[in-house]
């Protein structure tokens, strides 16, 4: 592995400072590790001093094994990629087919693309199970957001119908389900299932519902935050149901279903996961250590856990920087949920598309990444000066994604909402901003000016204190006159 793990000698004692990420393999540390700890005898170190490991962050006990596994491979795939393409050059017939060959052509780019950056991209935060493989979903990210941009500059037709390239039956308008219209949960009209209604509504969508939001969880790890997206999420359902029939679900659809159920499960087994990593001691041996088979293979499995562990703590009320940089990511984690909807919509996908599975795993592979890089960038700005490369992209990518929405269908972007939804969300832009300029604004002046008042009534109190006192000469005030008076000398 070109950046894996270079611990110190065996039975040296290392306390990472990231989540998954230890120490590099070139004499100093990726753009987002962070070591506050001295190294082990030995061992280079690049970047800021030394310094005190953060409170969150949980203590690794590493005892330097390097194998195989972690090693570079770099010339290695260069050779199985050079032979690769010797066999397709020297010993295969190209076939006369146009499209095909235009096809393979665009596939073997992106894969020789992947291959380098697998290889040669920079490490983030994270590196278990491999950090070969966030280093993939890195490369994936760049290739998702240039397919983006393609699609953005096509007409729409253009765009619709390029689809078929990637899959023949797509390209053909297809109506959304309408998951309204029966609300009833008990129908006594139906004396064979008077129930119908409920498991009507048990399809697929509910289980990935639970999965999405307990890997959620993971990502943002905190309660109120998952809490307030699930919530908002439901709000921006009601107010857009108008322009999506996707939307329009029954009442104890969005509450019981969905934010009790579904989200609220998610969420708290997600947060019971959490609580059981802050707690795991994270102490890794090598495998060929490990005496017993049992531990070998308890090994093998713990591979696919963090390396090491940091608590979020967002704080938002801390600070105005922290408050918009909060709000900020739960605008962004609204949007490209709301693009899940949306691009399905206008490039014609039926929900249950192979497509549409993929993003949603793309986005669960790369979202862990972009929050950790985010909260480092929040949590320590004088470490980590700039966003992390994975953050960047997500971003990117979720605007250029509302970018295509807005091109392909602009007509059902601009449908005005009912005026009740305008109103509610009118109100609750003015009490959000109304909190800010009072925590951050009115409440710091107010404080501001408590102070300094106190400190003048204290100042007066010690004054007329020393004026009662004998013949109401002071040395304190002497002393107070004759710094004054060398001042106006000077």
């Amino acid at each position: 592995m070109r950046r894996g793990e270079r611990r110190g000698h065996g039975g040296a004692l290392g306390k990472a400072a990231l989540e998954e990420q230890p120490p590099q393999p070139n004499g100093g540390t990726s753009a987002a590790a962070v070591e506050r700890t001295p190294p082990p005898p030995g061992a280079e170190r690049d970047g800021p001093g030394p310094g005190l490991r953060r409170s969150t962050e949980s203590e690794v006990y590493d005892d330097g094994t390097n194998t195989f596994f972690w090693r570079a491979h770099t010339l290695t795939v260069l050779f199985i990629l050079t032979c690769a393409l010797g066999y397709v050059t020297l010993l295969e017939e190209t076939p006369q087919d146009t499209a095909y060959n235009t096809k393979r052509g665009i596939v073997a780019s992106i894969l020789v693309f992947l291959c380098f950056g697998v290889t040669q991209a920079k490490d983030g935060p994270f590196s278990r199970p491999h950090p070969a493989y966030w280093r993939f979903w890195l490369c994936v990210s760049v290739v998702y957001e240039l397919f983006l941009i393609f699609i953005l500059f096509q007409t729409v037709q253009d765009g619709r119908q390029f689809m078929k390239y990637i899959d023949p039956h797509l390209g053909v308008p297809l109506p959304e389900r309408d998951y309204g219209g029966n609300c009833l949960i008990y129908d006594p009209g139906n004396e064979t299932d008077p129930f119908h209604n409920v498991w009507d509504k048990l399809d697929g969508f509910v289980p990935a519902h639970f999965f999405g939001w307990y890997l959620k969880t993971l990502m943002i790890r905190d309660w109120w935050m998952c809490m307030i997206i699930s919530v908002m999420f439901e709000f921006l359902e009601y107010s857009l149901e108008h322009q999506l029939p996707n939307f329009s679900e029954c009442w104890w659809d969005h509450w019981i279903m969905d934010v009790i159920l579904c989200n609220g499960l998610g969420i708290y087994c997600g947060m019971k996961t959490l609580s059981w990593l802050s707690l795991k001691t994270y102490k890794w041996q090598g495998l060929w250590n490990i005496p017993t088979y049992k531990g070998k293979m308890k090994r093998i499995v713990f591979q696919f856990t963090p390396y090491s562990w940091v608590k979020f703590e967002w704080k938002p009320a801390s600070s105005l920087r922290r408050w918009l940089a909060v709000c900020g990511i739960i605008f962004v984690f609204l949007l490209a949920e709301l693009n899940t909807f949306y691009l399905k919509f206008v490039l014609w996908m039926p929900p249950e598309h192979y497509l549409v599975l993929l993003r949603l795993v793309f986005f669960v592979n790369v979202g862990g990444v972009a929050m950790r890089e985010i909260y480092d960038f929040m949590d320590d700005p004088k470490f980590h000066k700039k966003l992390g490369q994975q953050a960047w992209l997500v971003a990117a990518i979720t605007a250029t994604e509302f970018l295509i929405v807005v091109k392909y269908d602009p007509y059902t972007l601009t449908l005005s909402l009912p005026f009740y939804i305008t109103q509610c969300w009118i109100l609750g832009i003015i009490l959000v901003l109304t909190w800010t300029a009072w925590r951050f604004f009115i409440r710091d002046i107010t404080l501001r000016y408590k102070e300094i008042r106190r400190q003048k009534q204290e100042h007066k109190y010690e004054k007329d204190k020393c004026l009662s006192n004998g013949d109401g000469h002071s040395s304190i005030l002497d002393e107070q006159n004759g710094n004054k008076l060398r001042e106006r000398k000077l």
